[in-house]
């Protein structure tokens, strides 16, 4: 099995990229080793010192590390990643703490909002989602008040130095012009 790496724009994260699906449906972003609890890939990934968080997607595995160098942990998590598909293990356990929709339960807007809401829904995920997932992360709705979109990074996103710049001059840009009503957009 041969696991290619690409850098993404947040230093502190790597993609990997096993050559075949990791994911179906959903992403999943595990920001500690407790929230990774129905996940062995996850898990195992958190088990390597310097390892804080993990982004599973479709076909990727973005890892974030702390001030770890690379050079120290990434034999390690390349080592995981392929037993972890060779021992055929699932990536997501069935029946584990499900949090695929927990995000649409946080969702918060006005009802008189929902048709733009739901433009902004369908913008995020045929224009901006796809864009953020080849950078090694995901980016969610969580809500739309008084003209401000709101929204969650994820994975790679999540603290990257560019992340405000994506949002600013990418995301608000990109909603204004296509959604009226849209004003700003902030990060939650």
């Amino acid at each position: 099995m041969f696991i290619q790496t690409e850098a993404t724009p947040n230093p502190s994260t790597l993609k990997f990229l096993p050559g075949r699906d990791v994911l179906v449906g959903e992403p999943r972003d595990f920001r500690s080793v407790e929230a990774s609890a129905n996940s062995p890939l996850a898990t195992g990934l958190f088990a390597i010192s310097g390892v804080t968080g993990v982004f599973l997607g479709a076909d990727f595995i973005s890892v974030t590390k702390d001030e770890t160098n690379w050079a120290h942990i990434k034999p390690a998590i390349l080592g995981v990643i392929m037993d972890h598909f060779l021992s055929g293990k699932p990536v997501i356990v069935e029946g584990g703490v499900e949090v695929a929709n927990h995000d649409e339960v946080d969702e918060f807007f006005e009802q008189a909002d929902s048709e733009t809401v739901e433009v902004i829904k369908e913008l995020l995920a045929t224009r901006v989602r796809p864009a953020v997932a080849m950078d090694g992360g995901d980016i969610i709705f969580k809500g739309f008040k008084e003209g401000t979109v709101f929204l969650h990074m994820q994975g790679a996103c999540s603290g990257c130095p560019s992340s405000s710049a994506t949002l600013k001059s990418g995301i608000e840009n990109l909603l204004r012009h296509f959604v009226p009503g849209v004003e700003s957009v902030q990060q939650v």
